[in-house]
């Protein structure tokens, strides 16, 4: 049997106007080299450091996508550069932004979700690979323990291009589940040695259908029992199945849920319109990580344009949150869906 996640190790440790014509979001800007802006509330306030992270010459950040974070510390960013100069997908960093060292040609323009798991005393990386339609698992210097293209058992393809998995939710047993959220819309369950066991879900907004199963994360937060949690994303929802693929219940009034991680009793959503939203063991919401529901609708404008306006963005919001996850102090690590990538450290500070 595997040892649990790293994300399950922390849960017990511890659409309208266009940004330039919109001054409500003044009051937000940071230019004076002041503190920096703070998100939250109660005990969940974080201080935002953008642009975090010091990346070498040979590698520019596409879209960033997502974050892992390894038990000595080290964050793993995932990002898509399109251009033709082949670099790395993944790209890991010291606890002071540091490089440390980066790898992944082979997924370049492709990585997308990540996460980190211990097997055995050793830690290894699940990576969805957009552009090649295919996961694959991964030590923590980048060699290649295997890839896994689309699950021909399942009977839900005709051709491997309708199979673009997205996420990956690691179970304690060594299983796996995956997410193909820009495909067919289907959760495919594996086991612990990476066989197929059942696919459910599909394309749909009744109970146990899907539209963009974006993230996932096996919920095992005290209290709770043990169950799948799916973001739901274009039904801007969050869904729970049992570890079995059967349909248990919703969490509405998200927008556009992206990504999920777990510290303790509580639950990060990251949602790519504009909010990351903490929510406690019932899926109550504790805070909002920034909630403006008119920044949200200037970011949505014009086919989502100023996520390629650098210029345009303001401290202490986000644009497209895509991928979030906590450390072991309870910061938060934020990748973002924008042209030319963006991480922000959001340190706890109440």
């Amino acid at each position: 049997m595997s040892s649990p996640t790293r994300r399950q190790f922390l849960q017990t440790t511890a659409a309208a106007a266009t940004v330039a014509a919109t001054p409500l979001f003044l009051h937000a800007e940071n230019k004076s080299g002041s503190a920096p802006l703070r998100v939250g509330s109660g005990e969940f306030v974080y201080e935002c450091h953008h642009y975090w992270g010091e990346l070498p010459s040979s590698i520019q950040w596409g879209a960033t996508h997502d974050v892992a974070i390894d038990k000595s510390g080290l964050i793993y960013i995932t990002h898509q550069n399109g251009g033709p100069n082949v670099m790395d997908a993944i790209v890991a960093f010291d606890t002071d932004g540091k490089y440390v060292r980066s790898f992944g040609k082979e997924f370049h323009g492709g990585g997308h979700g990540l996460d980190l798991r211990a097997e055995n005393g050793q830690e290894f990386l699940y990576l969805s690979d957009v552009k090649n339609h295919q996961i694959a698992k991964l030590d923590l210097n980048g060699e290649i323990v295997w890839k896994k293209g689309f699950p021909t058992e399942s009977g839900k393809y005709d051709n491997p291009g309708k199979y673009t998995p997205t996420n990956i939710a690691l179970a304690a047993d060594g299983g796996f589940y995956v997410g193909d959220g820009y495909g067919s819309n289907y959760v495919h369950q594996y086991d612990a040695d990476a066989n197929w066991v059942r696919s459910f879900g599909g394309r749909g907004s009744q109970p146990g259908q899907l539209n963009c199963p974006h993230g996932l994360y096996v919920d095992t937060r005290p209290g709770r029992e043990p169950s799948l949690c799916v973001t739901d994303r274009a039904n801007n929802r969050l869904q729970y199945f049992t570890l079995d693929g059967e349909h248990i219940s919703y969490v509405d009034n998200l927008v556009y849920p992206s990504s999920l991680d777990v510290q303790g009793e509580v639950l990060l959503v990251g949602e790519l319109d504009s909010r990351l939203t903490l929510l406690d063991k019932d899926n109550n919401v504790i805070t909002y990580l920034d909630d403006d529901a008119e920044w949200r609708s200037a970011v949505n404008a014009n086919g989502r344009r100023v996520r390629s306006q650098r210029d345009k963005w303001v401290d202490g919001k986000f644009v497209h949150p895509h991928g979030a996850t906590f450390d072991a102090a309870g910061n938060i690590y934020l990748a973002e869906w924008v042209v030319g990538g963006r991480v922000s450290l959001l340190k706890k500070v109440g």
